[in-house]
């Protein structure tokens, strides 16, 4: 998981060959360098702008965004739940959950440029771990499954884009770049730069983006294929064959192949032909 390398990683990159070969003694890397509340905040205020196109300055961001609100508050709520001042991050949480109907455990771990769209309903629990460059929108839920006080929440890779409404329950891993549809239900790891749908969710083939936004993020989520209706046109296809082989043509001699109206009840009736099928009861 890259989320997993960008806590290991210096700010400016792992070590350049020359620089190992000066220095045979540095075979690790250096720790990074702790980036600031305020740094973190500044991050948030700018990606607004990358994946809003109705953001249009940052007076108007500051005062009307629950979402960063909620990001600024979690910030500074975490700095205090580190210094182990545990009841006065959890009231910090508390009142931005009361401002914005934004949860967010000040325990959760949350990467740079963290964007919540809309905001409202959003659930993040104690044990989650978020990358960088990742985005929410409303009413998802990142949520636990289990009583125990260990891992129980979902760990999101970097540029994970999760739709509205979607709940991901237990510790689940969702890989770098990947896409969890409007509404769905995800109970397993996600590979990353795939898309799932569904309740539970299940991986399908995104459909080919025109081109990213000018910061190159991809936001498109709702360019997801049906896989209902695919599988319903596989059922007609399947069907239409079958009555090809059994020599059921229309009377022009070509394949009925008119799927807006039913011509079912003409021919599915009772065992004795009195009344349709649609009215009969069986017989007790």
């Amino acid at each position: 998981m890259a989320l997993a390398q960008r806590k290991i990683e210096p700010r400016d990159g792992p070590p350049t060959e020359a620089a190992m070969t000066e220095n045979p003694s540095q075979t690790a890397l250096p720790r990074p360098r702790r980036e600031g509340v305020w740094a973190r905040i500044r991050g948030d205020i700018d990606c607004v702008f990358q994946r809003d196109p109705a953001a249009r300055n940052r007076l108007e961001v500051l005062l009307t965004y629950p979402g960063l609100h909620a990001a600024m508050v979690y910030r500074i709520a975490h700095r205090v739940w580190q210094a182990e001042w545990r009841l006065a991050a959890r009231l910090l949480s508390y009142i931005a959950r009361v401002w914005t109907s934004i949860d967010i455990h000040p325990g959760a771990d949350i990467g740079r440029r963290f964007f919540i769209d809309h905001g409202s309903g959003v659930v993040i629990g104690e044990t989650a771990e978020v990358g960088d460059d990742v985005t929410l929108y409303h009413g998802v839920t990142l949520g636990g499954t289990s009583w125990s006080k260990g891992k129980r929440h979902p760990t999101l890779g970097d540029g994970v884009v999760v739709g509205a409404g979607a709940k991901i329950l237990g510790p689940v891993e969702i890989g770098d770049h990947a896409k969890v549809g409007a509404n769905s239900v995800v109970i397993g790891d996600v590979p990353a730069k795939r898309t799932v749908v569904g309740i539970p969710a299940k991986m399908v083939r995104q459909s080919k983006v025109s081109g990213l936004n000018p910061y190159g993020v991809d936001l498109n989520h709702h360019l997801i294929p049906d896989p209902v209706a695919a599988a319903i046109a596989c059922l007609v296809d399947r069907i239409q064959e079958l009555e090809t082989r059994a020599g059921l043509t229309r009377e022009n001699g070509g394949v009925d192949t008119n799927c807006r109206s039913c011509d079912g009840p003409s021919v599915c009736r009772s065992p004795d032909g009195s009344i349709e099928l649609a009215e009969f009861k069986p017989r007790s």
